[in-house]
């Protein structure tokens, strides 16, 4: 009797030292619902990076340009007390000379400056240009009066006496190509253009003046 009496014990002692487990708990359907979704997230972006990069390797397309194609100084007054008028024809030429593939320009802007006076500025919409085309955008151009200090007064004296004055075009403008539903990223496309007219015509003198991308 007390053998048995002893052997609960040691049972009884060995139960109290087994770990106890709690029934595992499920896992919230919310977690695996976002653990799907960001997955597939992954995977789009991961097979439209591809896409693009494939589409890239085969098309291996140029980045769209702009570039000044006309200007023309159609009136110029100058007078002692300081005062310059200027107008000015210009077209902006919008070019895309990819065979199979489609551009969009956008956000573009220039300044027309004469020895670092602002004299005007000009803006470019959005616009698509087809495969292998592109658009011209005329701007006619006409200053307000700009006060001139006395070293600006003497340039265009001198300008005026040699026949030949310049102004500068700086600006920049938001490219990119396209193939269907595929875009590409945008690229800045940066022109600056030295613009030299003859005063005694107003015709200028060609040069070339094409955008850079960057």
């Amino acid at each position: 009797m007390l053998e048995r009496t002893q052997v609960e014990a040691v049972r009884e002692q060995n139960n109290k030292q087994k770990p106890m487990y709690s029934p595992s708990s499920h896992t919230n359907p919310l977690i695996w619902l976002g653990a799907i979704i960001c997955t597939m997230i992954a995977l789009a972006v991961i097979i439209t990076g591809l896409v693009i990069f494939v589409g890239y390797m085969i098309l291996r397309p140029r980045i769209p340009s702009v570039s000044v194609v006309y200007a023309h100084e159609d009136n110029l007054n100058f007078d002692q007390v300081g005062q310059m008028d200027v107008q000015i024809s210009m077209v902006i030429r919008a070019e895309n000379d990819n065979e199979k593939v489609h551009a969009h320009f956008s956000d573009g802007s220039f300044t027309l400056y004469f020895g670092g006076l602002q004299i005007a500025e000009l803006r470019m919409g959005s616009l698509d240009v087809p495969r292998n085309s592109s658009y011209d955008i005329p701007y006619a151009i006409r200053s307000d009066s700009i006060p001139l200090d006395s070293e600006a007064m003497n340039d265009v004296d001198i300008s005026i006496k040699r026949d030949k004055i310049s102004f500068l075009l700086k600006g920049a403008v938001r490219t990119r190509w396209r193939v269907g539903v595929l875009r590409s990223i945008k690229f800045w496309s940066q022109l600056s253009c030295q613009l030299v007219f003859f005063p005694s015509n107003g015709t200028s003198r060609h040069s070339s003046c094409s955008s850079s991308s960057r």
